[in-house]
């Protein structure tokens, strides 16, 4: 399965959340760094799942790019 991870730069970090897996959340203080986090922040959100036999939601979420502004359309 692939679920969209957001990544967001803070001002002294990096933030990453799972829109799919509500509360599935990971910081780090490089980029490299939270994509790592945020890996095992997903494997140990899903194995809770298991554990506490909750359904694992399917990845639904996208994400696109919108142009706005004077060059739109």
């Amino acid at each position: 399965m692939k679920y969209l991870v957001v990544f967001e730069k803070a001002a002294r970090n990096y933030s990453a959340y799972v829109p799919d897996l509500p509360g599935c959340v990971a910081t780090g203080r490089t980029r490299e760094q939270v994509e790592q986090n945020i890996r095992e922040a997903i494997d140990l959100h899903l194995a809770g799942l298991i554990e506490d036999e909750q359904e694992i939601p399917p990845p639904a979420a996208f994400a696109e790019y919108e142009e706005v502004g004077a060059g739109a359309g």
